[in-house]
């Protein structure tokens, strides 16, 4: 209700439970979809009462440039990308 988009996978729990009861889950904090060839990247960051907005909003930016690189680097070749 508050927010613009549909969140998806982003900030789910993805893991295994294992038929040994075995269990290992994150939380997707750092996401990237492809649907109908188009990718969606969905990062975020903790807000605290003494949180910077602008800060905020500069790590968000950076962790999504983190998973935009790892998309580039497979779409173009991964040779590519450490002789630039």
């Amino acid at each position: 209700e508050l927010e613009p988009s549909k969140r998806g996978i982003y900030a789910g729990a993805v893991g295994y439970l294992g038929f040994n009861g075995d269990m290992d889950v994150a939380i997707a904090l750092r996401t990237a979809v492809v649907k109908d060839q188009v990718l969606y990247v969905q990062a975020g960051a903790g807000i605290v009462a003494d949180s910077d907005p602008d800060s905020e909003w500069l790590e968000t930016q950076n962790k999504a440039r983190a998973v935009l690189r790892a998309a580039e680097m497979a779409l173009n070749g991964l040779d590519n990308e450490l002789h630039r």
